[in-house]
This record gives C-alpha cells, sequence and structure tokens, in this order.
C-alpha cells in the first residue's frame, strides 16, 4: 500500500518510519512512504505557503495554490487516489474505518497547520476528512501517523500473526481481554489460573468474558454497535447481574446497616 503525506515539515516523519512494525513493513516493501512538502509547489523565491485570511482575525491560512499542485502532480499519476484532510471537524476515526481504508491501494493525506487550508482546498480536492478526537493539535502530522498505523496494521504481513489485528481493542467494538505473562506471582498478584490450565476452550472463554466485562464498565456504550452472539448477551447478563450483586453487597454490608441505625 502507498502513502503520500502532503506537509511542511517533513522531519516530523522521519523517526516513525524507521522504527518498530512501520519499520519493518517499508523495509519488506509492504508499505510505500513518500513525504511531500508543500513548500516545494509554492512559487516564486520566498515560496509562501500561507497568508491572511480575508474578512480579518486570528493566525494565518494555508493557501490554495501550493497544496492544490502537489494534489495534482501525485494524480497526474494515479488520478483515482483518494485525498484525505485530518481535521478536527472530520468524521471520527475508528477501528471500522481503519479496516475500510486498508482495502485502498493508495492514500493522499493532507496535514494542514496555522488556522487551517483555504476553503477551497476542502470543496475542489479533498475526499473524506478525518478526526482523531476532540481536541486541537498543532497541525496534522500526529494524526496523520495515528491514522497511517491504525490502518497498516489490516495489512497482510506488517504483523507479526494476522490474528493480531482481529483480537485488537475494538474489534467487533469490545476492549481487548487483560494479558499476562512472566512472573506468574508478582507481589502476591497471580496470573488468572485459566491461563496456565492449558484449555484453549476454557480461555479462549475467559477472554471473551473479560473483554464483555472490562468493555461494559469502561466503555459501554461500545456495546451497542457490537455484534453479539447469544452466548456473548448470557455472558453479559451474568457480568451485569454479577456486578449488580456485589454493589448491593457493599451498600447493604453489617457495617452500613449498624451505621444507619
Amino acid at each position: 500500500m502507498r502513502f503520500d503525506i502532503l506537509t511542511l515539515f517533513p522531519r516530523m516523519f522521519s523517526s516513525p518510519f524507521q522504527e518498530s512494525i512501520l519499520g519493518r513493513a517499508i523495509e519488506k516493501g509492504l508499505l510505500q512512504i513518500r513525504i511531500v512538502n508543500i513548500r516545494d509547489f509554492a512559487p516564486g523565491k520566498h515560496q509562501v505557503v500561507d497568508d491572511a485570511p480575508y474578512g480579518g482575525g486570528q493566525g494565518m491560512v494555508m493557501k490554495v495554490e501550493p497544496i492544490a499542485r502537489a494534489i495534482e502532480w501525485i494524480k497526474s499519476e494515479d488520478a483515482s487516489v483518494p485525498v484525505i484532510y485530518l481535521t478536527p471537524q472530520g468524521r471520527p476515526f475508528n477501528q471500522k474505518q481503519a479496516r475500510e481504508l486498508a482495502s485502498q491501494t493508495h492514500l493522499i493525506f493532507l496535514c494542514g497547520r496555522y488556522e487551517g487550508v483555504d476553503e477551497r482546498v476542502r470543496d475542489l480536492f479533498v475526499d473524506e476528512e478525518i478526526s482523531i478526537g476532540d481536541y486541537v493539535l498543532t497541525g496534522g502530522e500526529l494524526a496523520t501517523l495515528v491514522v497511517i498505523d491504525a490502518i497498516s496494521r489490516f495489512l497482510p504481513g506488517v504483523l507479526g500473526s494476522d490474528r493480531s489485528a482481529i483480537e485488537d481493542s475494538f474489534f467487533n467494538s469490545l476492549l481487548e481481554y487483560p494479558q499476562y505473562t512472566r512472573p506468574y506471582d508478582f507481589k502476591g498478584s497471580l496470573v488468572p489460573e485459566v491461563l496456565l490450565s492449558g484449555n484453549h476452550m476454557a480461555i479462549s472463554q475467559w477472554r471473551q468474558r473479560e473483554a464483555l466485562r472490562r468493555t461494559w464498565i469502561r466503555r459501554p456504550d461500545l456495546l451497542a454497535k457490537a455484534h453479539l452472539s447469544p452466548v456473548d448477551r448470557s455472558m453479559l447478563e451474568e457480568i451485569q447481574q454479577g456486578q449488580s450483586d456485589n454493589d448491593c453487597a457493599r451498600n447493604f454490608s453489617p457495617g452500613k446497616m449498624l451505621e444507619r441505625e
């Protein structure tokens, strides 16, 4: 898969694409990354890429011409490649969208700066706007890295095991189950016995139950979007009932009854 990244700060991408999973995927030829400096497409000696906004206001706005030239240069090689603009005004990014974008073979990411881009960039060139959260960053570079990392995990061969992406948090809208490794006993905190049992069915059931429990406690909003089987729903009812019983036990403990008396 190929990513073209339009930015005013190319060096922000140097280290992330040399390290870890992304670095190995690039070495293997599974990913192709091209960093395009928007300033290279600005005319004149000073290569100006921003200007004051019409109507007044704070800050500067990225000019339409350099961005347009950069996009047109890439599209001269691949006219159908989608352009994605990273902005807080975009559609919230999630695991489902990452999986959908992984089906593409080529994407352009536009990293905004300052007060954003001239609106005509959006109107004429951008196919999709993406937000990684309800907060403001200095620019779109970090957001682009987040989105590319998430997409890349779905590409065959990028992860050590293709099942890793399937078992990640947010697959089927559930958070991931708890993970443990050596030592078995750390300051009295023990690894759950089921994980040492060698019973793969019991381990699978425990992991699914814990994923449901963790999601219900930490992100119950995700359950509305999850595709739960009848067995999952039965597990979830047991978890919710058990929590309800625990709450009742805490609320009506003998100590609390004595306090009331």
